[in-house]
């Protein structure tokens, strides 16, 4: 799998039985990766969400923002999210990955990561309004992080992990989410910012 985080413009398909998961190291953007990343910062409305895990609140480890067509919202931790109009730079990124996978989309949630603290348990992306066989497709800008999977039933097999690059984008499709969760771990090192967008498409 050395060829898996090549700079090459290409897609490489990541085999991880019950998945249909590919990643694309480099994929064209509408700027630089960091130029990006600032942008969205410093430009996006972040919410601090509190979440609800066994009966105990906690604020949760990352600050998030919903965008998305009119309608659109998206309801997961117990938390609903009304869709923010699209900027232009969130527009111009969701053609170039429409472009690239094939897919329309009409939704993206924001995950920013401001340093080592922050963190996404493990989850599956499988909420009613997201289908039974859902296309989620991820962009990574910034400092690197590394995508954790477990599956969610089988334990012969042992947990998947590898870096989400900045500038990459990672396809998530079939029975995916069905069989797998995934998340992202704090690090035990000081890390830079970084900013995920997962564009979906809601069904209703």
């Amino acid at each position: 799998m050395t060829d898996l985080f090549s700079n090459e413009r290409e897609w490489r398909a990541i085999p991880v039985p019950d998945a249909d998961l590919s990643y694309l190291a480099s994929m064209d953007l509408p700027a630089p990766p960091g130029t990006l990343l600032r942008e969205l910062i410093d430009e996006t409305p972040w919410r601090a969400e509190d979440i609800v895990v066994w009966g105990k609140k906690y604020r949760q480890p990352r600050l998030t923002a919903w965008y998305g067509d009119r309608g659109k919202h998206y309801t997961y931790s117990g938390i609903r999210f009304e869709p923010l109009a699209w900027t232009d730079v969130l527009s111009s990124i969701r053609q170039r990955v429409e472009k690239i996978v094939n897919v329309e989309f009409n939704s993206v949630l924001l995950n920013y990561y401001r340093d080592q603290h922050d963190s996404m348990g493990m989850h599956s992306d499988d909420e009613p309004e997201l289908g039974p066989r859902p296309v989620i497709a991820s962009v990574s800008l910034g400092n690197a992080r590394t995508l954790i999977l477990k599956h969610r039933s089988r334990k012969d097999l042992e947990r998947v992990k590898f870096p989400l690059n900045s500038g990459s984008l990672l396809l998530m499709q079939g029975d995916t989410q069905a069989h797998w969760k995934h998340g992202i771990d704090k690090e035990r090192h000081p890390c830079g910012p970084r900013i995920n967008l997962t564009f979906r498409r809601i069904l209703r």
